[in-house]
């Protein structure tokens, strides 16, 4: 099966370990020395439109256990580290009003 980084971002991502739906890929890493994509992140829980919300989940490729028609089933256990990268963080959104 082929697709592409759009309609993987139209799926919902669901926990196989408790069945939880953790939402939609919000953005890739992506391994540039091979081209393919080494994990996906979905938004952190909790906040309003934007505010408060904890930092996205890191899900590693070797961890997606189906990627189906309307949905991507994931191994994670119900408590994730919110990134178990070594990269840096992203940078904090800059609000100029």
């Amino acid at each position: 099966m082929a697709c592409n980084t759009n309609s993987l971002s139209n799926k919902i991502v669901i926990s196989v370990c408790d069945g939880r739906k953790l939402g939609h890929i919000c953005n890739y890493e992506i391994d540039l020395c091979n081209g393919c994509i080494t994990a996906i992140f979905v938004p952190g829980e909790g906040g309003h439109f934007g505010f408060g919300r904890s930092n996205d989940l890191r899900i590693p490729w070797d961890k997606i256990q189906k990627i189906g028609e309307d949905a991507i089933l994931v191994d994670v256990p119900a408590h994730v580290p919110e990134c178990s990268c070594n990269c840096p963080p992203p940078p904090k959104k800059k609000w100029f009003w």
